[in-house]
This record gives structure tokens, sequence and C-alpha cells, in this order.
């Protein structure tokens, strides 16, 4: 049996592929993630929008590995990588490695403003998800004895960012409103709930083909979304979206899909970080300055003769 150790940090998409790869293989592999699940991330626009509940989208990492005589779990916070001493520091205790590999992911990237930070609903894990339907479903419920003007705000959802996260979003926001919650509420006049996705840039899934752009939005503004494009939001309070350019537009949700960051861990050199706080990586993902380290999945940055920026990251994929 080969002793060598393979630390992996993260258990989402490239992390437990990459262990699952490694099941039943000479190395001993230890996964160590803060949460004892993967969850299929894109299908969390189901959870939060009641489609789904959370465990038709969560896997325990124990079960998965069942019966492996090789592939180790550990539940932890990684604190510091310490590569001159092939250790890496955990709340769980500190693990040796002869290689490393870094799948910790994106978070939601808020651009340094500290209002949509705090007021603004992100949705990149599963309890984001759930507190965002928990959000909504409350939102209608006081929206039975709220005067007009609080009614207009609790019955306008403002999802910001035109990607798939946002698309997927919005398309299933305007399901739930024709569908799903004219029985729930009998009372709520409906017609008068707004569904708004704003996007930046000149088209909604810019990382796609033309046609898929045009197709989406006609689909989406036939089911009575506002899709407005070239729309950049400037700044949100909990009760009022400010644009750029001045205009606003009062609503008591925001849910934050526009934009993603890498997550890092502390003791990587310097050379190895570039924008979104993602990883430098070679073509065999080996992270710059480093022997024995590697970074996979949406932290990592590569970047090839055909994408010179990088391989976009999820959910941006075209």
């Amino acid at each position: 049996m080969n002793n060598q150790q393979i630390v992996i940090i993260g258990g989402g998409f490239a992390g437990l592929n990459l262990a699952r790869a490694l099941n039943g293989s000479s190395y001993q592999v230890l996964l160590i993630d803060q949460f004892n699940h993967h969850q299929f991330q894109p299908l969390l626009y189901q959870v939060a929008t009641a489609g789904l509940e959370p465990a038709n989208i969560s896997f325990p990492l124990r079960n998965i590995f069942h019966g492996s005589k090789n592939v180790r779990i550990r539940l932890a916070e990684v604190l510091q990588i310490r590569p001159a001493e092939n250790k890496v520091s955990t709340t769980a205790g500190d693990f040796g490695y002869d290689y490393l590999v870094l799948a910790t992911g994106a978070n939601t990237n808020f651009f340094g403003n500290k209002n949509l930070e705090s007021f603004a609903l992100p949705m990149k894990t599963t309890g984001e998800a759930i507190e965002i339907r928990q959000h909504i479903l409350k939102n209608f419920e006081a929206a039975l004895t709220a005067d007009d003007d609080e009614k207009k705000a609790l019955l306008t959802y403002v999802i910001v960012g035109g990607g798939p996260t946002g698309v997927e979003l919005a398309g299933a926001l305007s399901e739930m409103k024709r569908h799903v919650l004219p029985k729930d509420f009998p009372e709520t006049d409906f017609s008068a709930m707004r569904i708004l996705l704003l996007e930046g840039s000149p088209t909604i899934l810019g990382a796609m083909s033309e046609a898929s752009s045009t197709t989406s939005r006609q689909y989406l503004e036939q089911m009575g979304v506002e899709v407005r494009t070239d729309t950049i939001v400037k700044d949100y309070d909990g009760e009022t979206v400010q644009l750029q350019g001045g205009s606003a537009i009062r609503a008591k949700t925001v849910i934050w899909a526009a934009g993603i960051k890498g997550n890092r861990v502390e003791g990587l050199p310097a050379e190895s970080a570039v924008r979104g706080n993602r990883i430098l990586v070679s073509r065999t993902n080996l992270v710059a300055g480093t022997a024995n380290i590697f970074a996979v999945g949406d932290v990592a940055y590569m970047p090839t003769p055909k994408y010179p920026d990088s391989h976009p990251q999820w959910p941006t994929w075209p």
C-alpha cells in the first residue's frame, strides 16, 4: 500500500470527483470540508422557490464513501496552509500531506459593498437557499395585512445578475406566481407581484450563444419577468434599490446573483494570487510557486491560448 497522503480541501464537484477517482487507489486520501454533505448547486434555485426539499440536493459525504479503505472524511474549517512543512491547519487539528489539492470553490462577490452584503440575499449554499425560501413566504404572509404601498414593496422581487442562476431563479419565481402561490394565498392579487431581473451588461446569459441569450429573454418576458440589461445596482438598504444613473426601485427582496469570488486559503505564495480571489495554476493545475499543491474547480485560474483570462467559473459555463 502506498503511504503517500493526498489531502483534498472541499467537497464540492471538483473535490468530490477527485476523491471518488482516487477511491480504491494506493494513495491515502483525506477529504476535508466544513459541511458533512455535498450539495448540488445547480438546483439551489429549486430549493429557494420550494420546488425541491434540501435533502433532494444534499448528499452526506460519509455515505458516499461507505466501505472505502483509503478515503477518510474530516469536518473542519481550514485555517492555514504551511507549505514549508507540508501541513494544513484546521479547526480539527493539523494534517500532513504529500500532495494538497485545493477545491475550495467560490462564494458570493458583493464587490466591497457592505450594504449589499448586509441586505441582499446570496444563494451559494443550501442554507442560503432555505433562507430565501423562508424570506419569500414571510413576505407573502406580511402582504396579507399590509397597506398598499407596503404590499407593493413586499411583492417586488429584484434579482441582480443575468447569468444562469439569475435566469433560472427568475423563471422559477414566475412559475410560483402563476401556478403555486395563488392556491396558497387566494386573498392576494398576484397581478401586483413584480419580478425584475437586472443585468449590468447588454445581454443576459452573456457567456452563452446569442441565440440562447435572445430566446431566454423572450421566454422570461412572456412569463411576466421584467428584464433590464445595461442596468447596474449601486446600493440597497433593505427597502430601496438604488440604480446607477439615479433611478430607484422599492423592494423588500433583492437576491444577489451578480458575481462570485474564489475561496482562497491563507498561506499560499503571493504569486499565486490573481483577480477574483482565485489561484493561478499551470495546465496541470499546479499552484504557482509550489511543488506539490494543486487547485481545481472554480478557485483555479488557468489561462490557456483559447481562454487567456482562464476557463470560466460555474455558473458561467457555456
